[in-house]
């Protein structure tokens, strides 16, 4: 017999990650490798301020008294950052193709490079030194005397340093990339986490309604069916929030059929944006902690309420339950909320919030994070879901 209709959710696609080789090299695009990113505004701000820093240590350290503190920082700072910004512009034409090469490969290409930047501009400011422009001019004394030395010296040290940096970024982006691993197995504990009184529970309740309402019965296994493939989809990353507010609904549906009227929602997130970006299984696991801890426990039940709001550019989610009557007897180990913060750590960084406790007679949970709208998948489409903005159900 046909169902009811009512409206489904589709999880998007998400690209495949390049795959890692035998030895730990990655091969694949240039978002792989562990180089940063040097065309952004942020890296070349980076690379001036430490060029800068440098140069006043040195100067202070080898303070001349042919040109003075004042002269020695100058030409420490033009050189250091003709040095810096010219190696940021390489690395930012050939960093695709340094990816290309791999981890090994790649990181000796880099290191020549930083290495001859170092002497192609060490010997162009020498010879610069010896030209009439710079004699005629009384600036001599701005410049190094001898070409050879001035060069094999600053070659040397510039090795080196390029040497360190090369190892400093590859271990940070190797820290950076076992938190992401580490959050997302993680992730995948979560998703394959689901209770299983809630399991057996559901399907008794389904196994009732095929003789008293076939059509219910067969909405409540799609459902079910759709609460598994979001919970066990390896799609995990970011959706949309009309989609996780579409997994949350179906949550209830499956949950209502089994309390009955002793479950009541409120939703009231009229405010939301649906394009924004959120971690998958974000909502949902604390929708389901409010009705196990707060609702289930209860005979006459009691009502969970979901707000939400976007205020400028920040969003706010926030979930009450009344506590339960054998509350410390059901007290969990809050592995859900605990994942659900690292995540959002992970994807916002400081400026996600989630705040959790006990306010008079009810269990609040806060979630506040920044609103990043969701690029639109190919074809200038959006998944199905439901509408974020429906009635008090």
């Amino acid at each position: 017999m046909p169902a009811r209709a009512h409206k489904r959710f589709v999880l998007s696609d998400q690209p495949k990650k390049p795959v890692a080789t035998a030895g730990g090299t990655f091969r694949g695009d240039a978002a792989s490798f562990y180089l940063p990113d040097f065309c952004d505004s942020r890296a070349a701000f980076a690379i001036v301020l430490i060029a800068e820093l440098t140069a006043i240590v040195l100067s202070i350290a080898r303070q001349s008294a042919a040109v003075g503190f004042w002269g020695e920082l100058a030409r420490a700072a033009l050189f250091l950052l003709w040095v810096g910004l010219v190696s940021a512009a390489l690395l930012c034409w050939l960093r695709p193709r340094l990816a290309r090469l791999g981890v090994g490969p790649g990181s000796v290409a880099a290191l020549a490079l930083l290495t001859l930047v170092v002497a192609a501009i060490s010997a162009c400011v020498s010879l610069l030194g010896h030209s009439r422009l710079v004699a005629s001019a009384g600036t001599g004394a701005y410049f190094p005397r001898q070409l050879w030395p001035f060069v094999a010296r600053n070659t040397v040290i510039g090795f080196v340093i390029s040497a360190v940096a090369l190892r400093y970024f590859y271990v940070t982006y190797q820290w950076r990339r076992n938190i992401e691993m580490r959050a997302a197995a993680r992730v995948h504990a979560l998703q394959a986490r689901i209770r299983p009184h809630f399991l057996f529970n559901s399907m008794n309740t389904i196994a009732s309604l095929t003789r008293s309402d076939p059509a219910l019965a067969e909405q409540a296994v799609q459902d079910l069916a759709d609460l598994f493939r979001a919970s066990l989809s390896d799609r995990h990353q970011t959706i949309t929030l009309a989609e996780e507010l579409s997994i949350a609904r179906t949550y209830q549906r499956v949950e209502q059929l089994r309390l009955g009227e002793r479950l009541r929602v409120h939703w009231d997130v009229r405010g939301l944006p649906p394009d924004a970006r959120v971690p998958g299984l974000m909502l949902q696991p604390l929708l389901e902690n409010a009705i196990y801890h707060g609702i289930e426990p209860r005979p006459q039940g009691g009502t969970v309420t979901v707000t939400g709001e976007r205020t400028a550019q920040l969003i706010s989610l926030v979930v009450r339950n009344p506590l339960g009557e054998r509350q410390a007897e059901r007290e969990g180990n809050r592995v859900a909320l605990a994942n659900i913060r690292e995540r959002l750590a992970l994807l916002y960084g400081a400026r996600a919030l989630v705040k959790a406790g006990r306010f008079d007679e009810e269990y609040i949970v806060t979630l506040r994070f920044p609103y990043i709208a969701s690029a639109p998948p190919a074809g200038g489409t959006r998944p199905a879901h439901a509408a974020p903005g429906s009635p008090e159900q």
